[in-house]
């Protein structure tokens, strides 16, 4: 069947202006993001002539595939024919969603009158303030529920060298201020030009950026009348060593690389009813600290803690600002840290999700399927060093000073391991090695594993004070994945793995941590599929015995579980009871197996959703799940749950494991609560977690791998290791 079909009515590139720019930024991310869900078609308006709207109008009414039209509006995109576009509008016989990019809090009569309008014409409205909304509810009387906000995106942003990057633009030794967008006399540049001299006067290496082209609409009636006045007063204020204008409308990458570079951006605008800035927005989204006026978009963004707002016009306040974080460095810093978290929700990639939900919304034939990404291992080798795996990570900079752990390295194996199993990419193997050794140099004389080790490659006194079992246990399972795969990794590295293996071997009698035994259970099965022993069925058999021991002492007609409460990984638990059964047959094992997760499922599934167990508050034995403490949720349990539902969906095929495994998936991808991104596919990193109304944006080893062992796992349809192991319902 055919896709249903959303049509953008907006200016577009190869026109230069914010809204063409915008609409392009938030199509591209729709089709990455939701392209099998539905298709996108562009009307592009055209900028010098009447736009064809009997003919388009035709068309859409007619089409059978066209489920709704999305307008981009700025009132000079449709000044010259507003009432062609009323009556358009009027005309049409699917929904029509109008993105107001402009609201002005005190508009004429007239315009009021025409607003009004559109609004009743209109199935949903969206803006991209908080302040926006209240103008369209108390100025003009939209019904609140009309409304949706969604804050203008913003791009991720992979990374650079900034030292290296001012170097190659001839800018080495220079604090940057910069300014970007078409150029035009509402950007006020010459507030900045007229506050550097109290600027360079305590700062003499600051150059001032101003990056854009002339406004294509002001050079036909005006030409470059306002940059010549610009030029000319640099050169009356003898500014030629501190300003330059890069004359051009730079392609997005170049774009990004100068934000970067920058140490502070300044936005002059003169406007105070300019309702939203992509400019604003972009320099938020690179990290830099921000001096604005006080428009509507900065007064929600900026605080205390984000940036500083000065007067309209008054370039002695701009100085003031300017120079106050120039000296104090660490202050803006944290400016420009808290900024990116601030900006964190409006990346292009949410905005995609807001807007796809509202197609939903509106469209009874549109089910958003969330694309899979590509794997991209960039952030893995940014928190590898020659001895392992760095701990922790601020934002995607790895905090050396956290060390390292036997838990990261293991998991670390195993992602490792199956993306080599999937590409046979060569460069996996020093990785490979990298987490063996690591392994390897954890264990001890009497076969166990300390887990704790500080950057100077020393064991710490927390290995003294935690319950090591669950290390062990993950090392155990990251030790059987590699002997599973002898036929593809190098003898040394496998016979390395089993060696350790058997070294551990007697210490498993004396485990009894639920989940340290499941994942000895798990490591020993995979052990089993290249050298199966009798010892591997043997210490199976010790530890699911165990788990179906602690089972029937827990288990109730209302509570399906191993212990009083659920709290992290759970999904191992009855995923290792259904891989013991696939080795000795254990009936009972395949029974507690699948009782026990069809119950995890139930609690942690809200629809088509996940909403995980939180870390803030475990949910204990008669507990209500919509009850639990908002926050806490935390990848990995993600990718044990995704794990679980390839080896479910392997013995069971028909029972819908495999679109759950899709759906669980997906909460990497904003199929959430706070329907964000988790994953972060420039840098390939993942976050930390959702919490409570926040994203933990900062990308430390557990997230990041548990999110590459998940993408991993959708890479396998169905297990081959299982051998034919299907049961019949």
């Amino acid at each position: 069947m055919s896709r249903p079909e959303i049509l953008f009515i907006s200016s577009y590139p190869p026109r230069v202006c914010g809204i063409a720019t915008y609409t392009e930024d938030l199509i591209r991310s729709l089709k990455k993001k939701f392209g099998d869900s539905f298709l996108i078609r562009i009307y592009p308006l055209p900028a010098d002539t009447q736009p064809e709207f009997d003919t388009i109008s035709k068309k859409i009414n007619q089409s059978d595939t066209v489920r709704m039209v999305v307008v981009q509006h700025e009132f000079g995109l449709f000044s010259a024919h507003e009432p062609e576009f009323v009556e358009f509008l009027s005309s049409l016989t699917k929904p029509v969603l109008i993105v107001f990019h402009t609201v002005l809090p005190y508009p004429s009569l007239e315009r009021l009158s025409h607003v009004q309008t559109l609004t009743k014409l209109a199935a949903g409205l969206i803006v991209m303030t908080r302040s926006s909304a209240n103008i369209l509810q108390h100025v003009y009387g939209v019904d609140e529920d009309l409304i949706t906000v969604i804050p203008h995106g913003t791009h991720l942003v992979t990374p650079i060298d900034i030292p290296k990057a001012k170097r190659e633009h001839g800018f080495e030794g220079r604090r940057i201020l910069s300014t970007f967008g078409l150029l035009g006399s509402g950007k006020s540049i010459e507030t900045t030009l007229d506050a550097l001299l109290a600027i360079i006067a305590k700062h003499p290496n600051v150059i001032f950026l101003a990056i854009g082209k002339t406004h294509p609409g002001i050079i036909k009636h005006e030409g470059e009348a306002y940059r010549d006045m610009l030029e000319a007063k640099v050169a009356t204020l003898g500014l030629q060593d501190h300003v330059r204008f890069i004359n051009e409308f730079l392609p997005l990458n170049d774009l990004l690389t100068y934000l970067q570079m920058t140490d502070i951006y300044l936005f002059t605008s003169k406007d105070p009813h300019q309702s939203v800035s992509g400019t604003f927005a972009y320099a938020l989204s690179c990290g830099c600290p921000i001096v604005s006026t006080p428009i509507p978009h900065a007064k929600e963004v900026l605080s205390e803690q984000t940036g500083i707002t000065f007067d309209f016009g008054d370039s002695a306040q701009l100085a003031n600002a300017v120079n106050r974080l120039l000296t104090d460095e660490v202050l803006g810093y944290h400016f420009g840290q808290n900024g990116l978290h601030a900006m964190a929700p409006t990346a292009w990639e949410n905005s995609a999700i807001a807007h796809a939900r509202l197609f939903e919304r509106h469209c009874d034939d549109i089910r958003l399927e969330y694309a899979i990404p590509k794997p991209n291992l960039a952030h893995i080798h940014h928190l590898t060093t020659g001895f392992g795996m760095i701990q922790f990570s601020k934002i995607n900079d790895p905090d050396l000073a956290t060390g390292y752990t036997l838990d990261d390295n293991a998991r670390a194996l195993i992602a490792l391991v199956r993306h080599y199993e999937a590409t046979l990419d060569e460069t996996d193997l020093a990785y490979i090695r990298i987490y063996m050794e690591f392994i390897q140099y954890c264990q001890q004389p009497d076969g166990g594993f300390l887990n704790y080790v500080d950057a100077a490659h020393r064991f710490t006194s927390q290995n003294d004070d935690v319950n090591l079992d669950d290390s062990n246990g993950r090392a155990i399972w990251a030790l059987g994945v590699v002997v599973s795969m002898e036929t593809i990794l190098p003898k040394s590295v496998v016979s390395s793995a089993d060696e350790m293996m058997d070294a551990y071997l007697m210490n498993m009698t004396d485990i009894h941590s639920t989940r340290a035994m499941a994942f000895m259970i798990k490591g020993l099965y995979y052990r089993n599929l290249t050298r199966p022993r009798r010892k591997n069925d043997v210490f199976i058999t010790k530890l699911a015995d165990r788990l179906v021991q602690m089972y029937r002492h827990e288990a109730e007609v209302t509570w399906k579980w191993f212990e009083r409460y659920l709290t992290y990984g759970n999904s191992v638990i009855p995923e290792a009871l259904l891989m013991a059964w696939m080795v000795v047959r254990n009936p009972v094992y395949l029974s507690i197996a699948r009782t026990s997760f069809d119950y995890l499922m139930e609690k942690t599934f809200d629809g088509d959703s996940m909403r995980l167990i939180s870390n803030v508050g475990w949910m204990r034995n008669g507990d209500n799940a919509h009850d639990l403490p908002i926050g806490g949720e935390q990848p990995i349990e993600v990718a044990y749950a995704v794990s679980a539902l390839t080896t479910f969906h392997a013995v069971f095929p028909e029972e819908g494991y495999d679109r759950l495994k899709t759906n669980a998936f997906s909460w990497f991808l904003g199929n959430n609560r706070m329907h964000q991104i988790v994953y972060n596919p420039r840098t390939g990193g993942c976050y930390d977690g959702l919490e409570d109304g926040y994203l933990n944006l900062n990308q430390g080893a557990e997230s990041t791998v548990s999110y590459l062992i998940a993408r991993m796992a959708m890479e396998k349809r169905t297990l081959p290791e299982a051998r034919e192991v299907h049961v019949n319902a």
